[in-house]
C-alpha cells in the first residue's frame, strides 16, 4: 500500500514537472510560429498554427539589418565578456575563499553591496568616463568591465568553500607547487562546474545586452545584434514587421541554446570532478 502511494505521488510529481516544462516552452514555441506569420496576423489573432510569411519576413529582415554582422559583433563582446569573466572572477573568489588576509571581509561586503546597486545608475558616468578616454564607438568599455563581476565572485566564492580541501592545497604546497601552479591545475578543474554555471549566465547576459551598446555605439555596422534588431521598431511600418523581429530574435536564440547545450552538458560530466572527502 505505501509502495503504491509512493509510486502514485511520484506519477504526480512528473506530471506536475512535464506540465510545468511545457508552460515554458510554450513563449518560444509562439516566437518561432509567428516567424512565420505576416504582421496582420499577429496583430489580429494569437494562435500556434505556422504561417506562410517566412520568405517574406526573412526578406523584410535583411532590408533593414545584417544579420550575420549582428551576430558576429555580438560574439565579439559576449565570448570575451564570458572568459574574462569567468577567469577572473574564479582567481578573485579563490584568492578570497582560501586566503586569511587583513580586510577580507570587508572586501567581500562591498562586493555584496555592488551586487545591490542597479549598473543603469552609473551609465551617466560610465559613458562620460569613456568619453575621456576617447573609448565611444569601440567594444572596450563593453568588454573590459566584465572582469570586475561582483555577481560571480560571490557565487564562486560560496562555491570554494563548499567544494575545496584545503588539505589538497598544503599537500601540492608540500610537494612544491607555486600557487598559481595550484590554481590552474587543481583549483580550476574543481571549480570547472560553478564556472560553467556562471558562463551561461554571463554568456546570455552579454549576448542581450541592450542598452550598455546602444548608448557607447554609434557606427551601424558595429552595432549589436539586439540594437540592429530594434531598428525594426523604429521604421515606419511597424505591423508590416513584426513578423520580422520575431524571426530575428528567434535566430539570435540560436547561440545562445548551442552555448547552453555545450556547457549544461559539461556541468553535468563534472560535477562529481575533483571531490575530495574529509
Amino acid at each position: 500500500m505505501v509502495r503504491a502511494w509512493n509510486n502514485t505521488k511520484k506519477a504526480i510529481l512528473y506530471i506536475l514537472l512535464i506540465a510545468l516544462g511545457l508552460t515554458c516552452l510554450l513563449p518560444f514555441v509562439l516566437m518561432i510560429v509567428n516567424s512565420t506569420r505576416s504582421g496582420v496576423e499577429i496583430t489580429r489573432s494569437f494562435s500556434f498554427i505556422p504561417g506562410s510569411s517566412l520568405k517574406e519576413n526573412w526578406e523584410v529582415l535583411f532590408d533593414y539589418v545584417n544579420l550575420f554582422q549582428g551576430m558576429k559583433n555580438s560574439l565579439l563582446v559576449a565570448i570575451p565578456c564570458t572568459v574574462l569573466s569567468s577567469y577572473f572572477s574564479a582567481l578573485t573568489a579563490y584568492a578570497m575563499a582560501i586566503y586569511k588576509f587583513k580586510g577580507n571581509n570587508i572586501i567581500f561586503g562591498v562586493i555584496v553591496v555592488f551586487m545591490m546597486i542597479p549598473s543603469q545608475l552609473s551609465l551617466i558616468g560610465f559613458y562620460n568616463l569613456c568619453q575621456s578616454l576617447k573609448l565611444v564607438d569601440s567594444y572596450v568599455p563593453l568588454i573590459i568591465p566584465s572582469i570586475a563581476s561582483a555577481g560571480t565572485v560571490f557565487f564562486l566564492r560560496q562555491y570554494v568553500q563548499s567544494s575545496l580541501s584545503p588539505a589538497l592545497l598544503e599537500a601540492a604546497r608540500i610537494d612544491g607547487a607555486r600557487e598559481l601552479h595550484i590554481f590552474h591545475k587543481i583549483v580550476l578543474p574543481i571549480m570547472s562546474p560553478g564556472i560553467a554555471t556562471m558562463a551561461i549566465g554571463a554568456f546570455i547576459g552579454n549576448w542581450n545586452n541592450y542598452l550598455t551598446p546602444l548608448i557607447l555605439l554609434n557606427t551601424p555596422s558595429k552595432m549589436t545584434l539586439p540594437v540592429m534588431i530594434t531598428t525594426l521598431n523604429a521604421s515606419q511600418d511597424i505591423q508590416r514587421n513584426q513578423g520580422a523581429i520575431y524571426l530575428g530574435v528567434s535566430i539570435s536564440v540560436i547561440p545562445i541554446l548551442i552555448a547552453f547545450c555545450f556547457l549544461s552538458k559539461y556541468i553535468i560530466s563534472s560535477i562529481s570532478a575533483g571531490g575530495v572527502k574529509e
